[in-house]
């Protein structure tokens, strides 16, 4: 599943009781997919788990696709001499997940037999200004992001509570943003033929 699902409820930590408020169709089939697993279960007894997953980052994302995230197109950008884009002030706060906690959590997740719905993330919110200045800092070149328009849809902060997934299966995040960074910059700095 997907943090979106929580919408732009102006409550942090997101828990996983909220009700949902989705502000876009991807939102939307997100929570369509975990009701979907919850009747699954009520009525076939079939044991399901929906894992709200909160902005995902990592190596091998395709910074031009329409689903890129934030972080791989900043990244790019810099590496490419190019000022990253942010839409609004950059004061917006994101909960930033390196995608190798996200494998953890989904094996754990499996290996405990978890059922019911549960936010994986850091457990921590980041401006994007402060993402700007760690990329730079990790890059060690100079980044003056260029600043557009808000987009709609856009949230302006996301933070999770991760104690239910903590309780139910044991899952810890092992990556800070920081790290997590300086193995997602040290892949696409690599690969930038690929880009």
């Amino acid at each position: 599943s997907s943090s979106s699902v929580y919408g732009d409820t102006p409550t942090l930590p997101k828990v996983e009781g909220m009700t949902p408020n989705p502000k876009s169709p991807y939102a939307v089939s997100k929570l369509a997919a975990e009701y979907y697993c919850r009747v699954f279960s009520e009525v076939y007894e079939i044991k399901t788990v929906a894992l709200r997953y909160f902005n995902v980052f990592g190596p091998r994302q395709d910074p031009e696709s329409q689903y890129a995230a934030v972080i791989p197109r900043f990244i790019t950008r810099t590496l490419a001499g190019k000022p990253p884009i942010i839409y609004g002030d950059g004061n917006q706060t994101r909960d930033f997940t390196y995608v190798k906690d996200i494998v953890q959590a989904n094996v754990k997740a499996m290996e405990r037999d978890a059922q019911g719905v549960f936010n994986v993330a850091y457990n921590q919110r980041i401006s994007l200004l402060s993402l700007v200045d760690i990329i730079a800092e990790e890059t060690r070149m100079k980044v003056n992001p260029v600043f557009e328009p808000p987009r709609p849809g856009d949230i302006h902060d996301s933070q999770a509570d991760i104690s239910a997934a903590q309780k139910a299966f044991g899952y810890p995040p092992e990556y800070t943003v920081r790290s997590g960074l300086k193995e997602t910059i040290a892949w696409y700095g690599r690969n930038a033929a690929l880009q």
